[in-house]
């Protein structure tokens, strides 16, 4: 597997796609398709995009690595929980099934520790020896690399998303003021439908992006509730520095394209209480892209 490609699947809420890297982070081909319903078509699907992105490629993958949402078991490959959006994907196995579709050895891990593999990897954070990930999207996930390896835990290690805390909101997970009832996407549009009310637009007409254009426009609710979800990002980066004196971290995800409006409110959360230890925390934007957790998937292949 020295020299030939891995195949980097990443299986997500909207979308999956499956890419070709080769062994020093090229991505030679890739491929991807909306997520369908229910844990078997997304195999499917996952199945069909390695095929079509090493037909493009010209070169087949000696193995393929899955960044997959939700908490998944490594050894086994199995999903062991998920939030409400996905259909009949707790208790997939992502390790058989895309196995027995390809004929190809599967390394699994989440979504979020596969971005991070890659960031360390290739990315913003390449040649830390510590660092911990927390990516923005429609929820909040997280993970961490420690002495050189991603850390597993049991399994769900760096889930600060789900970390409590932050207010009394609900959680898509059911609980009650966890970091992702304010610094997720979706968070971020409830926050901001709620301030505005039903004729400043409602949840089902301002989107995140929006949300940002009209901040950068100056609208004090728009800027406030991104003020906000940075403030929490801060406050979790701090229990990061003290549990682990980890002092670099990279955040990304769909709401990291806020970055010049986030990073403000995060610098002066960290400068509010700076770590104990005086070990200052370097917090850095991811550079990959949509890359990372392929890339990464395919590295943890490799």
């Amino acid at each position: 597997m020295t020299d030939a490609p891995t195949a980097g699947v990443d299986i997500g809420g909207t979308k999956i796609r499956a890419a070709l890297v080769t062994p020093d982070g090229e991505v030679l081909a890739s491929a991807t398709a909306p997520t369908p319903s229910g844990g078997r078509a997304m195999l499917d699907v996952a199945a069909e995009l390695v095929a079509r992105a090493s037909a493009t490629a010209g070169r087949s993958a000696a193995g393929i690595g899955v960044g997959a949402a939700g908490v998944v078991d490594p050894e086994s490959g199995e999903v062991l929980a998920a939030s409400d959006s996905f259909v009949d994907w707790v208790g997939t196995n992502l390790r058989s099934g895309l196995a027995a579709r390809t004929g190809l050895p599967v390394t699994v891990a989440n979504d979020v520790d596969s971005f991070l593999v890659g960031e360390a990897t290739w990315g913003t954070v390449r040649g830390v020896r510590s660092a911990a990930g927390i990516a923005l999207g429609t929820g909040v996930g997280g993970a961490l690399w420690l002495d050189g390896a991603l850390y597993r835990g049991a399994g769900a290690a760096g889930e600060i998303g789900h970390m409590p805390g932050f207010g009394d909101a609900r959680c898509t997970c059911g609980q009650r003021g966890h970091l992702e009832t304010l610094a997720s996407g979706r968070s971020v549009e409830r926050r901001y439908a709620e301030a505005v009310g039903p004729d400043g637009g409602g949840p089902d007409v301002v989107g995140a992006a929006e949300i940002e254009a009209r901040a950068r426009a100056g609208d004090e609710a728009a800027l406030r509730v991104l003020t906000d979800a940075g403030r929490a990002v801060g406050s979790a980066v701090l229990v990061l520095a003290a549990l682990l004196d980890v002092g670099h971290v990279v955040v990304g995800g769909g709401l990291a394209h806020a970055w010049d409006l986030l990073e403000p409110a995060i610098r002066a959360r960290l400068a509010d209480e700076p770590p104990v230890s005086g070990h200052t925390v370097e917090v850095r934007r991811a550079v990959l892209g949509g890359d990372a957790t392929v890339v990464g998937a395919a590295a943890l292949a490799r």
